[in-house]
């Protein structure tokens, strides 16, 4: 192992790196393949958040079910999107808790390459999170009414979505000590950012503290656009918010998560 470690390159381009952090991102996949329980999470909650709020909510905030799964399904899109990025951070934890990583380091791929591997892997947990809330939705009566091309750039729009908020899941997963603290701290997190928006019932509603929030909140913005896009309606104005929102989350914790991940496994 010591031989192989002196002979690593000093320097690895940016396209090896790249193509590193792709393999690496297979190796991901291949993991859920193997134990799909691992999408246990991103199949069972968006069906329970759509009985449980579509059902039991639906009469008292939209006046029946019907009318609230029209605004429900696509805002959900973001929810479930935003929860199905924990797994990020504690999939690293773990991996850096059971000794993973120190192999890593004795191969000659790039340092960050276990990192975005695990990030880039996680568009798999996305894209069924969102394919099962459609499938559930539409037999619970959703329908789209704009046209498929709409709704494929939403999914692209909630796949960038998940690429980015994972970061902030990085971050905790390498500060933490333990899989079980980095989702506690998590839900600690996205909770109250998905659940003080408008994702489940109209800002005018709330306090006029939580609605100066909820106004400008990445999640109300996203869930905005997805409205937009699914059901028709405005799409520039909280797509350009929400990209801006997107946009800064990348710039302040990817570097950290970066910085965090080198002393963690240094």
């Amino acid at each position: 192992m010591t031989a192989a470690v002196l002979d690593l390159p000093r320097r690895i381009s940016p396209a090896k790196a790249l193509q590193d952090g792709f393999t690496l991102a297979w190796r991901g996949v291949l993991k859920i393949r193997k134990n799909p329980e691992q999408l246990a999470d991103v199949t069972i909650q968006p069906i329970l958040f759509l009985l449980m709020f579509g059902y039991l909510f639906g009469g008292a905030i939209a006046g029946n079910t019907s009318a609230y799964i029209e605004v429900l399904v696509p805002a959900l899109m973001v929810q479930n999107t935003v929860f199905a990025s924990l797994a990020t951070g504690t999939s690293l934890n773990t991996d850096v808790t059971k000794g993973v990583f120190d192999r890593f380091r004795a191969m000659p791929i790039a340092r960050s390459a276990p990192l975005v591997g695990s990030v880039v892997s996680d568009v798999v947990r996305y894209a069924v999170a969102l394919t099962v809330l459609l499938v559930a939705g539409m037999a619970m009566g959703y329908r789209l009414h704009t046209d498929v091309g709409s709704l494929l750039v939403g999914v692209a729009l909630m796949l960038l979505a998940g690429l980015c908020f994972c970061w902030i899941a990085v971050f905790v997963g390498m500060l933490m000590r333990s899989p079980g603290a980095v989702q506690g701290v998590m839900v600690a997190i996205m909770m109250p950012i998905t659940f003080g928006s408008n994702v489940f019932v109209p800002s005018d509603t709330m306090p006029a503290w939580l609605r100066a929030w909820s106004d400008i909140s990445p999640v109300s913005l996203l869930a905005d656009t997805m409205r937009g896009l699914l059901n028709g309606g405005a799409v520039a104005g909280p797509l350009l918010g929400a990209l801006a929102w997107l946009a800064g989350i990348v710039a302040v914790f990817f570097p950290l998560a970066m910085s965090a991940y080198k002393r963690r496994v240094a």
